[in-house]
């Protein structure tokens, strides 16, 4: 059953909104907002439309399709029918002043568009603005992604272990899973903000596959079915007993995500290399969830962290060979990849109720990736874990 998000709810986040951009751009006139994500966390729907914030916070959503459906599914009053952005200028107004856009996703022919009927002096990026709003995550979001965590562990503890078997391909494992997760209560789609970024559930291989090279922003890797679709599991790589499976997916609920890896040995003991290497992810990502704690700065966890890693196990932590990227976790919510990451450059202070993925991961030649991921809420006593996980590699 679907829960909706409340009128007072959405009217506290515009009201923050506004507060955000003040007090970055205090001459800021009009916020305008293209992306259905961020539009659906301050109106309640998704749709094909555009919504003007005023400073005054004074909020119009013109809805193209479906304004029927938008007028069904948001609280909201200010919801009119569009269209084109002819309409919304002539019931806004015009003057749009100095203008917030989310410029990680405007393009130049829909800018365009907009300047046809609307009148822009400055423009500035809106993206950051939003991403800090929607850290802060409300009692309403907490539940939704607690529900996610708890079927994610469902999920990766029970039911994975039921479904391998000797043979299935990659493609074979991910599609008997998604059957799986879309029967829990999976809402259907994995977002990322990242652009350009695809992904069906998440990356999921079977023994040396997890280390193949990616252009998806994670120490993970998959080979996919080919060079113009390797985003899902390939279809010519079958469990064989002894192979390492690696499962990193996202789950999510009511549009809120979780994220959570479990690794899997099938048809035989782990070796002891692959247990060290594993339980000692498991200490790093939970020597960082303690850190997870409001006024904590990310930058110096992830330094506090790395620093303490031995240089040995640092070759391949994080990714493999040349492919490793350069942060411990990352903020989660609407989007799996959201601010602020763990890692250098992100200085400003944990708040509580962020809600943070950890995964520590290492790479070993000729077997795969090994470690974990889990979700954590950031509380005064430390990280609150979610998923259930911070497992041992599971035996199958």
């Amino acid at each position: 059953m679907d829960i909706k998000v409340t009128e007072r709810e959405l009217r506290d986040r515009i009201e923050r909104l506004c507060k955000a951009i003040t007090k970055r751009y205090d001459e800021w006139d009009t916020a305008v907002i293209l992306s259905r994500v961020s539009q659906y966390y301050f109106t309640g729907t998704m749709q094909d439309g555009i919504l003007i914030i005023k400073k005054n916070g004074e909020a119009m959503y013109f809805a193209r399709r479906s304004y029927d459906r938008a007028r069904i599914e948001s609280p909201l009053a200010c919801i009119y029918p569009m269209e084109s952005y002819r309409d919304a200028a002539a019931a806004a107004g015009r003057e749009l002043g100095n203008t917030l856009f989310e410029t990680e996703l405007l393009t130049v022919g829909t800018l365009e568009r907009i300047k046809r009927h609307f009148s822009i002096e400055k423009m500035y990026s809106l993206d950051n603005i939003i991403f800090e709003v929607r850290a802060i995550k409300s009692p309403y979001e907490l539940h939704c992604m607690k529900e996610s965590g708890k079927q994610h562990q469902k999920l990766l503890d029970e039911i994975v272990p039921s479904i391998l078997k000797e043979g299935m391909s990659e493609v074979d494992f991910t599609a008997e899973l998604y059957r799986h997760m879309l029967k829990i209560g999976f809402h259907g789609v994995s977002r990322f903000s990242r652009y350009q970024t695809e992904m069906i559930a998440g990356q999921i291989a079977f023994g040396e596959n997890s280390l193949y090279h990616t252009n998806f922003d994670g120490p993970g890797g998959m080979k996919g079915m080919s060079a113009a679709v390797p985003i899902i599991g390939s279809r010519d790589r079958f469990l064989r007993k002894g192979d390492l499976v690696f499962v990193d997916i996202g789950f999510g609920m009511y549009g809120y995500h979780s994220d959570r890896t479990q690794v899997y040995m099938f048809g035989e003991t782990p070796s002891a290399e692959v247990v060290r290497a594993h339980r000692k992810c498991i200490e790093i990502q939970k020597q960082a969830a303690e850190l997870l704690k409001p006024d904590s700065i990310p930058s110096r966890i992830y330094e506090s962290v790395m620093s303490g890693i031995e240089e040995e196990f640092l070759e391949n932590f994080m990714g493999f060979g040349s492919r490793k990227v350069k942060f411990l976790g990352h903020g989660i919510g609407l989007h799996i990849d959201e601010p602020p990451a763990i890692a250098e450059g992100f200085d400003s202070p944990l708040e509580e109720n962020m809600v943070i993925a950890l995964e520590p991961k290492k790479g070993i030649a000729g077997v795969g990736m090994v470690g974990v991921e889990d979700t954590y809420i950031v509380t005064p006593e430390g990280g609150q874990l979610i998923t259930g996980g911070e497992k041992d590699i599971i035996a199958v």
